[in-house]
This record gives C-alpha cells, sequence and structure tokens, in this order.
C-alpha cells in the first residue's frame, strides 16, 4: 500500500495532534482523512453554487430588498 511521509513544524504537529485528539482520532487517521473531507467540501460547494445559481431568480422575486437583484451589476462591472 502506498504511503507518504509530509514534513510539519513542531507548531503545525502540535496542531494537527490536537485536531485529531478533539475528533477522538488517531494522528494517521486524522491526516489520512483530511483530503478526503477536502474532497466531500468542494463537491457540496459545487453543488450549492449550483444549486443558488438554479434559484437566484426565485430569491430576487420573493426578497426583493435583500440583495441587490442577481442581474445588477456589481463591483467594477457597475463603475
Amino acid at each position: 500500500m502506498p504511503s507518504l511521509n509530509i514534513t510539519f513544524t513542531d507548531e503545525e504537529l502540535e496542531a494537527v495532534r490536537a485536531a485529531a485528539a478533539a475528533e477522538g482520532k488517531s494522528l494517521k487517521q486524522f491526516v489520512h482523512d483530511l483530503p478526503l473531507r477536502e474532497q466531500q467540501r468542494l463537491q457540496f460547494v459545487r453543488y450549492a453554487v449550483s444549486w443558488s445559481e438554479t434559484h437566484r431568480d426565485e430569491f430576487d422575486e420573493a426578497f426583493p430588498d435583500e440583495m441587490p437583484p442577481a442581474n445588477a451589476q456589481r463591483g467594477a462591472e457597475a463603475a
């Protein structure tokens, strides 16, 4: 099975150990799970962005005073 050596500063390693302990995991299991959790997080964010874009017009119509309309120019585009 492939493995990977990762170099941490003393402070970084202490922070990772503390995070692993807070989750009740071994250091090895915690570090193993990190990229998998990041992959799941990115998948969730992509879905959330897609969902919000799909429903943006509904939100703008239901809450006209909450946010600028989706088709309004913002930032540098407005200038």
